[in-house]
């Protein structure tokens, strides 16, 4: 069996001469196999294409996929989004008392595996030109626990609450103050309880549109946790959070799975082995079609989805493993110092920020962690001269390139015609294109319009400028936002081998471990009382920075011995107790 796919996104159908149709085998012999519709977009009609992938490589956007499927994949068919479009295979199963976690990359089709679970979208089947009803999905079903399951959601004997996955959104649609927003969803007066139990009290009297992004994380999961439901499901609920916020909320969310059903989408690594009993891998192709793996214990899965390869299925996911090596440390005193600051002091109306003395060498990789609202964006802003400090500063003159936390173009056309402007002579270097826009999969974006991107896509490639840019120190503030895991693990190589194979140095600030893992040489820990101060130390080793980061956050972690990623300890677990006596946190 084999599958068409038009991507409307990439079809640049005004600027080709429909190579797509005009290279066709079928269509050249005399049958319609591919024809022009009145909206201008190529079909293909399916039962008639020989799948000899011709228009795939002849169509200059890279806008049709022919992919063989096996045939047993057709009666597992539950949803598809018209003809030529994206299709979504099996579906996520129901398990009560356990977390079930969801792990796969964007455009896989997680979103429309839990609409359907939730009951807001009725799965056609694959029937898209038909009128399927939740009696057809049930019938579809009959004889499994998904028909019951169905079948109360059909009868409204099942109450589900989404949290969404994108909560930027949320002040667009209401206006007004925290509280307000969380009193039309507490029908049980939990309020103050769940305030408590996510550390929102000081947020509730805000208005919606006056918060971080990583308040508005919190207040979504406070308006799903209020609300009186059965089936729980939590998309991305670690955004924007920083480690010790995600530990909170994933304790919340376990404990929440003891009494209702709970899903969950979650693209950290550690937090997801964290948060999760039992994880669904979901593989495919992106924006083509999604498959949804048997379900798995937490540990086996993860490391299935890094190795990229489904031995109980035989299903190979991915080209390439994603890989942790504990590389040793560099030897900094054989490395010459780019830049040093002395003591740097900035103080706002609000907020008091103290960062002690401390150095960045040539080539290396300094990671930055700590609490969110303690100073880290601040001080990297003084550092790239977006913010003068009070007190102290930066003793070299360097060139700086920064990529902030917070992205925003209001450049109106296409990526590549960005990519020219900002770049020029950038883009005509071999080694840039090889080593950055084409693992970062810029190329896909070029015919779309910049100020359409998604938040991955404008992730990536606010990345990939920045390592553009010609500097000696490169800023990069939260690069994993947004991104998935496969792109979160790219992003980190990217970064990593640029500075290696350059020699040139880097700040990155972000809250993912695995991330933090691959791409740091040495830790920068920052420290305080969030929102009112903040204190920055080192670099330090990453050994050294890493322990004293979560002595903080009282958690230990331990390498996996089958991949070597990192694993959070169980609290008060015998690793856990033995490690804390030790001193060792990170692994010992």
């Amino acid at each position: 069996m084999h599958i068409a796919i038009v991507i409307h996104d990439r079809c640049q159908f005004k600027k080709c001469n429909y190579e797509c149709r005009t290279y066709c085998p079928p269509v050249r012999m005399g049958t319609e196999t591919v024809v022009i519709t009145e909206s201008g977009y190529p079909k293909i009609i399916e039962e008639l294409c020989e799948g000899c992938g011709i228009c795939v490589h002849k169509c200059p956007f890279e806008a049709v996929k022919i992919i063989g499927l096996p045939e047993e994949l057709n009666e597992d068919l539950i949803h598809q989004y018209g003809e030529n479009g994206f299709r979504l295979y099996r579906l996520p199963r129901v398990h009560k008392d356990r977390v079930v976690g969801i792990l796969g990359p964007n455009g896989i089709g997680k979103s429309t595996a839990l609409k359907i679970l939730s009951g807001n979208l009725v799965p056609n089947l694959g029937r898209y030109s038909e009128n399927v009803t939740w009696d057809d999905v049930i019938s579809y079903f009959a004889g499994t626990e998904m028909a019951d399951y169905f079948s109360k959601l059909r009868d409204g004997e099942l109450k589900t609450v989404m949290k969404p996955q994108y909560v930027d959104k949320i002040p667009m649609v209401f206006k007004g103050r925290v509280s307000e927003l969380l009193k039309k969803s507490d029908l049980n007066g939990n309020l103050d309880e769940i305030a408590s139990l996510l550390s929102i009290e000081n947020t509730l009297n805000r208005d919606i549109d006056k918060i971080s992004g990583g308040e508005l994380q919190s207040v979504a999961i406070a308006a799903a946790l209020l609300k009186d439901g059965d089936v729980y499901f939590f998309d991305e609920p670690s955004s924007y959070l920083d480690i010790y916020q995600r530990l909170r909320v994933a304790r919340v969310i376990k404990d929440l799975a003891s009494k209702k059903i709970v899903f969950v989408v979650e693209h950290d690594l550690a937090i997801m082995d964290f948060i999760a009993d039992v994880v669904h891998i979901m593989y495919g192709s992106e924006s083509a079609y999604g498959i949804v793996a048997n379900v798995r214990n937490t540990r086996n899965a993860i490391n299935t989805y890094l190795e990229g390869y489904l031995r109980d299925e035989n299903i190979r996911f991915r080209d390439w493993k994603i890989e942790f090596v504990a590389h040793p440390p560099k030897r900094k005193s054989e490395l010459p110092v780019l830049i040093s600051w002395d003591f740097v002091e900035k103080k706002y109306e609000n907020f008091h920020l103290e960062v002690n003395p401390g150095e960045i060498r040539v080539g290396e990789v300094v990671g930055v962690v700590g609490p969110n609202a303690t100073g880290k964006t601040t001080f990297v802003k003084i550092l790239a001269g977006v913010v003068k400090s009070d007190r102290g500063g930066v003793d070299n003159e360097i060139k700086v390139s920064y990529k902030p936390q917070y992205i925003k173009s209001d450049y109106d056309g296409t990526v590549e015609e960005l990519l020219n402007f900002t770049l020029k002579d950038r883009m005509l270097n071999n080694f840039y294109r090889a080593e950055v826009l084409h693992p970062l999969r810029i190329k896909y974006l070029y015919n779309k319009d910049v100020n359409n991107l998604s938040g991955g896509e404008m992730q990536r490639l606010a990345i990939a400028i920045a390592l553009g840019l010609e500097a000696d120190l490169y800023l990069l503030d939260e690069p994993s936002a947004y991104l998935d895991s496969n792109e979160r693990m790219v992003a980190a190589k990217v970064i990593r081998r640029y500075m290696e194979n350059l020699g040139k140095s880097a700040m990155i600030v972000d809250h993912d471990v695995y991330f933090m893992d691959i791409v740091a040489d040495s830790i920068m820990v920052f420290s305080g009382e969030p929102g009112r101060h903040g204190v920055g130390n080192g670099p330090f080793s990453m050994r050294e920075g890493m322990n004293m980061f979560l002595k903080n956050v009282d958690i230990t972690f331990r390498r996996d011995g089958d991949t070597n990623r990192p694993r959070i300890n169980k609290p008060d677990s015998y690793n856990d107790r033995e490690q804390k006596n030790k001193g060792e946190y990170y692994y010992a």
